[in-house]
């Protein structure tokens, strides 16, 4: 027994001059939509992928719903430290840099396609960096899906949809975007749009086709135009004094899985863009009318004066490497 006793008080002795194990680095991921959701499915993945690089020294905490922080505070915890990752939609730097306004111009990219060209090019990265100054690091870019143009008419051509009430977001480069063709932009919450839409408030509005699915536009719109003519993202970002004091060894790993799990979500993305409007096609209570490349190119002439209007902001370079991505 003594002997027993003995061997205990050693073994306790013992691990007590040992180093304590260190607690993994926990590293909270913020974000103010489902799991479900493509934004929500990237969240998850890179965790999982960060975890899996780097077992037993960093924790990633997934907080989806705004259950940490919603829209209008998500920004300010990030640079607080209280948060590490956010992904915030691209029209909300506006107020730390206006080269991301190049995102809302009207009719610039083709598809989807050419967004990701252009944000893989050498300007899409340089502007993951343009708010370092301001400290937040872009790590990618996360896709909602393009726009598409509804009303309760075809939008053929620009002349369609002059006299027209549209309800947009809080945005300047939208707002010129339907005045530039004779509409009455209006700015109205996400949620009034569906009653807007159902009494005659609006007659018209853009919106991916997610959220014209599962927000039922499609039945107060007569007609949905395959129009892709806007962009709707979202960048993740971290704080960049935080992101730059990480080992090194560890920033590559959570780099490597922070870009793999973009383009999980990114896909997740495509294939639900074109789910949904599929489902709108199948359910027969708006006409979805494909627009030609002749009355797309009339689209995108009448546009060229918001390019015009916002060039100073954004820079004619951006512009013309976006429009290469096109190509």
């Amino acid at each position: 027994m003594k002997v027993q006793v003995l061997a205990a008080a050693v073994a306790l002795s013992l691990a007590a001059l040992l180093p304590a194990a260190a607690a993994p680095m926990v590293i909270k991921y913020s974000h103010v939509v489902a799991d479900q959701t493509p934004k929500g499915q990237a969240a998850l993945k890179f965790k999982e992928l960060a975890e899996k690089a780097l077992p037993g020294k960093v924790e990633v905490q997934v907080f989806p719903n705004s259950q940490l922080f919603g829209d209008g505070k998500e920004m300010e915890a990030l640079l607080l430290g209280d948060v590490q990752i956010i992904a915030p939609s691209l029209a909300k730097f506006a107020k730390y840099t206006k080269k991301l306004q190049i995102f809302d111009l009207p009719f610039l990219f083709d598809d989807i396609a050419a967004v990701d060209r252009f944000q893989d090019s050498a300007k899409g990265q340089e502007l993951l960096d343009s708010m370092t100054g301001k400290g937040i690091k872009g790590l990618g870019y996360l896709h909602n899906g393009m726009k598409q143009l509804s009303a309760n008419k075809p939008l053929k051509t620009p002349a369609d949809a002059k006299g027209l009430k549209f309800r947009i977001q809080s945005s300047d480069v939208l707002e010129a975007q339907f005045k530039a063709v004779g509409g009455n932009p209006q700015k109205l919450a996400f949620a009034e749009v569906y009653q807007a839409l159902q009494t005659g408030v609006v007659d018209g509005t853009e919106n991916p086709w997610s959220n014209i699915y599962t927000k039922k536009f499609h039945e107060v719109q007569k007609v949905i135009m395959d129009s892709n003519h806007g962009v709707l993202d979202y960048m993740v970002i971290t704080n960049a004094g935080w992101w730059k004091s990480l080992p090194d060894d560890v920033r590559t790993a959570l780099n490597k899985a922070m870009v793999e799990s973009i383009k999980y979500g990114n896909k997740v993305a495509f294939d639900e863009a074109e789910n949904y409007r599929q489902k709108v096609i199948a359910d027969k209570k708006a006409d979805v009318m494909p627009m030609s490349k002749a009355e797309l190119g009339q689209w995108r002439e009448a546009m060229k004066p918001v390019w015009t209007k916002f060039e100073g902001d954004i820079g004619k370079d951006l512009i013309d490497a976006a429009l290469a991505a096109n190509k």
